[in-house]
């Protein structure tokens, strides 16, 4: 089994690897979210554990970027915030579990065993309502077979609404799936609001169904409605 330590406190990494490697795991370590968004990426990692606190992207800004790009690996996060609103925050990101600091490195193996006993599941790559896909892998998107060019954000946006269908999200889920580090700045909700108006114009104009609808009062919602 194979994990990624994305910590940026090096005797804590130090401590991780080698008491994983005496488990019988193979273990990679990087120290700044960066780097590990990009071995992230590019590895074929079977867990994840990933700091919040990080130079460089923080570890809310590597899990959305990570899952945006269509990885399904589990991510473990760790954090020495522990608070109720960091958890739910990386747990409506992605993150499969999350261990506060300081913990017993037992813990963090039972949690790790936990994770890699479930089944592991297909990515959906093609995300689809009524005549609109989306690519998860190439990302690309298309209405009625015509390409549409999407800014990265937009894509995030749309990605977001589409991989739940049918569900009202807010501008707060929003700002926090798409905009991670900036989730609480002034104005998220209007910058939410002009995103998902220009994503309106590359989707639904001169379209005779609008499938980005706003829900008065609670946000959007991508469904199919004549």
């Amino acid at each position: 089994m194979k994990i990624l330590i994305v910590e940026d406190e090096f005797k804590l990494a130090q401590v991780l690897q080698q008491g994983l490697k005496e488990q019988g795991f193979v273990v990679e370590w990087a120290g700044d979210g960066s780097l590990g968004l990009e071995l992230a990426r590019g590895g074929d990692f079977d867990v994840v554990v990933l700091d919040v606190m990080l130079p460089g992207k923080n570890g809310f800004e590597v899990l959305c970027e990570l899952r945006q790009s269509g990885s399904i690996v589990p991510v473990i996060m760790l954090t020495a915030r522990n608070n109720v609103d960091d958890r739910v925050k990386g747990l409506d990101l992605g993150a499969d579990d999350y261990l506060s600091k300081p913990f017993d490195f037992k813990e963090l193996l039972a949690r790790l065993r936990a994770i890699l006993r479930r089944p592991k599941v297909e990515l959906r790559t093609i995300l689809r309502v009524a005549d609109l896909e989306l690519n998860v892998k190439s990302r690309e998107v298309r209405r009625d077979g015509r390409p549409i060019e999407l800014t990265p954000k937009e894509f995030g946006i749309l990605e977001y609404l589409l991989s739940r269908k049918g569900l009202v999200l807010t501008k707060a889920m929003i700002m926090d799936h798409v905009w991670p580090s900036d989730a609480d700045c002034q104005g998220g909700s209007n910058l939410v609001e002009v995103y998902v108006n220009h994503l309106r114009k590359k989707v639904d104009q001169d379209q005779a169904v609008k499938l980005i609808q706003t829900v008065r009062g609670s946000g959007y919602i991508i469904q199919e409605r004549a």
